[in-house]
């Protein structure tokens, strides 16, 4: 399965380093989505490009121009990275309305922006499932992006395949861009 990741991306780091492409940030998690690092570090991607990139841009959404400093996080120019997943890895789907029953879920808890809710969730399917690699769930900014959040214990199953560092000229920003409301930049 091919992954997508959006990322402060360091060319010369480690790929499992700070600011490499398979970089499990734990040490700077605590209010995402999943986050617990207490347990586990999480490295969140998406089954497509638009989707990683919207996600990114999400904080910018409607405030007009998309600029390149929008593409920059803590002085570190963004890339979309892509990573392949094996295939036989288990994702726990919760798009599926089986699985959500199963988990004691609602879809309101999956979309929901309450992240004690989500991180606990998150939390419990973690301990109740360890074949699970992670989670694949839906985007609140468009319900047909499909994201995952991946646990560490998926680092043996990844591989890195590349990075594009990213421009607001690049197609899929300018798609998401889009998505988001933020119009082309001006040359």
């Amino acid at each position: 399965m091919i992954l997508w990741r959006l990322l402060p991306w360091v060319a010369d780091a480690p790929v499992g380093g700070p600011g490499g492409g398979l970089w499990f940030p734990r040490e700077l998690q605590g209010a995402g989505r999943h986050d617990n690092p207490a347990l586990y570090g999480c490295l969140y991607a998406a089954e497509r490009s638009v989707s990683a990139v919207a996600e990114g841009l999400a904080p910018f959404r409607g405030t007009g121009e998309l600029s390149a400093a929008m593409l920059v996080r803590g002085g570190i120019p963004l890339a979309l990275v892509e990573l392949q997943l094996d295939d036989t890895s288990v994702l726990i789907d919760l798009d599926s309305p089986a699985v959500l029953a199963d988990a004691a879920l609602r879809p309101s808890q999956v979309a929901t922006g309450v992240r004690a809710l989500t991180q606990s969730y998150a939390q419990r399917i973690f301990g109740e499932r360890p074949d699970a690699l992670g989670l694949r769930w839906w985007s609140t900014l468009e319900a047909s992006f499909i994201n995952v959040t991946l646990y560490d214990r998926a680092a043996p199953r990844l591989q890195f395949k590349g990075a594009t560092p990213l421009a607001p000229s690049h197609p899929v920003v300018l798609e998401a861009a889009d998505v988001l409301g933020l119009s082309p930049a001006r040359r």
